[in-house]
């Protein structure tokens, strides 16, 4: 089955916590590079971010890369192709506390 391809990565903080949208993407020789991070995003607040803003290349395998103020970062399992001006975006969900947090995919829309 072909890798799912979106444009764009929504973060809904639902946590007691600070959080920022961080992409891990794997370049052209298979190595993981984590990219700059977004604003901070608070509790009940959501953010959504085209990678490429972030400094993903265009038509790299990604992750959502959640980035906890004070605590323990946490990566989704799923990966995506980023495909710049594809209108696609993929909806995660951070919950818990900073130290015991959970990232979930919440849809593809």
């Amino acid at each position: 089955m072909a890798m799912q391809k979106i444009g764009k990565m929504n973060l809904k903080n639902s946590g007691g916590f600070v959080a920022r949208i961080q992409y891990s993407y794997m370049d052209d020789s298979g190595e993981k590079h984590l990219t700059k991070q977004s604003n901070d995003i608070t509790l009940g607040q959501s953010k959504t971010i085209a990678p490429d803003e972030l400094g993903v290349p265009d038509g790299s395998m990604i992750y959502m890369h959640a980035f906890v103020v004070w605590g323990t970062d946490n990566e989704a399992r799923r990966a995506f192709i980023f495909e710049k001006g594809n209108t696609t975006t993929a909806n995660y969900n951070i919950s818990g506390t900073t130290l015991n947090n959970d990232l979930g995919l919440i849809d593809v829309s």
